[in-house]
């Protein structure tokens, strides 16, 4: 019986190899409700989660579907799980660290399936002594003192929609523009690529 040559046998494998590393295998079933429980509660030490999350998270591990209910239950009722509180966390962090404005945070938290009233009771409690003329301010200054080049119209055309992107409102940009670069500035047509593309979460 004669032996394959290690090439050949290399070659029959590749495909076998692509599979495990271009398809990952599907995570364990969980399969008690006490496992996914503590599944829930490492995932929750790990960052804050919002109902829906959860919700998904559980339901991908979950073997039974019932049991996901029960463990959301359980931690609502330990209060674990709150949107109400999820949303005042999301809305601080986002406008304090990151410098985004009322729209791209409402946005990302409906994209995360907070319902709407906790979203807006976030950013009216959360934002209600944030200046977001300074904000934009302080973006609009960053960006002319790293610019290469005059200040022409595509530059300004890509500045305008980087603030559109980060949530602010289109009128307080065109004001901080205009006092930035005492140009009388209009309302920027603004091309799908602005509208549909987002900056790094």
């Amino acid at each position: 019986m004669s032996l394959l040559p290690a090439s050949c046998l290399l070659a029959s494998l590749l495909p076998c190899l692509y599979a495990c590393i271009l398809m990952p295998r599907a995570p364990r079933k969980l399969h008690t409700e006490e496992e996914l429980h503590e599944y829930a509660l490492k995932a929750l030490m790990r960052r804050a989660h919002s109902v829906f999350e959860m919700r998904r998270a559980l339901e991908r591990r979950a073997d039974e579907k019932p049991i996901v209910q029960r463990v959301l239950a359980r931690l609502r009722e330990r209060q674990y799980l709150d949107d109400a509180r999820y949303a005042m966390q999301f809305v601080r962090q986002r406008s304090e660290n990151r410098r985004q404005g009322r729209h791209r945070i409402a946005r990302e938290l409906r994209a995360r399936g907070v319902p709407d009233r906790h979203i807006e009771a976030a950013l009216d409690e959360v934002l209600r002594d944030v200046d977001a003329g300074a904000q934009v301010r302080k973006r609009i200054e960053r960006k002319l003192r790293n610019l290469r080049g005059p200040l022409d119209a595509r530059k300004m055309a890509s500045l305008y929609g980087t603030l559109l992107r980060a949530g602010f409102d289109s009128d307080i940009i065109r004001r901080e523009l205009r006092a930035a670069t005492k140009r009388e500035v209009a309302e920027l047509p603004v091309n799908e690529e602005f509208e549909t593309k987002e900056e790094p979460s």
